[in-house]
């Protein structure tokens, strides 16, 4: 696929609510590494300011639970925090402003769905934060954060700080079967442009649940959920 349209680029800035954002800064922001797989000369890919709106939107983010959740220890914090800049809540803030239409990606990529990938979407979304910080600064970029994700931090703070997913997994599958669930990576491919790791949960040797992220620790959270949401399902037949 060929780069966006300058109208479709005009209707992305729009549904940012950006006045304007460097031509280079946006084309880069869009482009997968998929596209330069298949275009080596067309420039550079957004994994770099994917890794910069990575780390302005971990600022953001604390600085805003810090000030609005003045009562909140580190743990509680650091949990509330990571719901809100998972993949998952990234990619569903983006697909609300239907990111997916504007990303530059090859034809295999294309083939494949990339365009609805909740890791394409995520990483695509962090690397406007980081254009935009580039661009326009830190308060500039904070505003688009706040505006995006706003549903998803508004409903974090009402519903606070739960039990993450590998503990909820730990105390239940103690509990059933006295024993600690174990998590096997399957597909490390950290050297890889793309950091991707996918982890499966055993319990009792029975393959749960099996997750992807950017960190061992993110697809193991994952994982767990995927679990502890099939534990659940068998929970409610065994009761009907």
């Amino acid at each position: 696929m060929g780069e966006p349209a300058r109208g479709d680029r005009a209707e992305l800035l729009a549904r940012l609510r950006v006045r304007a954002l460097r031509s280079d800064l946006l084309e880069q922001a869009l482009t997968h590494s998929s596209y330069l797989n298949e275009n080596p000369a067309a420039g550079a890919s957004n994994e770099r300011l994917e890794f910069l709106g990575d780390a302005v939107l971990g600022l953001v983010v604390a600085r805003l639970l810090f000030e609005r959740c003045p009562g909140a220890g580190e743990g509680d914090l650091t949990r509330i925090r990571a719901e809100i800049v998972r993949g998952s809540t990234l990619a569903r803030a983006a697909a609300r402003i239907e990111l997916g239409r504007f990303l530059v990606l090859g034809r295999g990529e294309e083939a494949a769905g990339g365009r609805t990938r909740d890791r394409n979407l995520a990483g695509a979304l962090e690397a406007l934060i980081g254009a935009v910080y580039l661009d326009a600064g830190f308060r500039a970029a904070a505003a688009l954060i706040r505006r995006l994700l706003r549903d998803e931090i508004d409903r974090a703070l009402r519903e606070g700080a739960r039990p993450d997913a590998k503990s909820s997994l730990q105390h239940l599958a103690q509990s059933r079967w006295h024993e600690a669930p174990e998590y096997v990576t399957v597909e490390d491919t950290a050297d890889a442009p793309h950091r991707r790791f996918v982890v499966e949960v055993k319990i009792a040797g029975l393959p749960r649940g099996r997750g992807e992220g950017r960190s061992k620790r993110e697809a193991q959270q994952r994982a767990a959920e995927v679990a502890l949401e099939g534990l659940r399902r068998e929970e409610g037949a065994a009761c009907t």
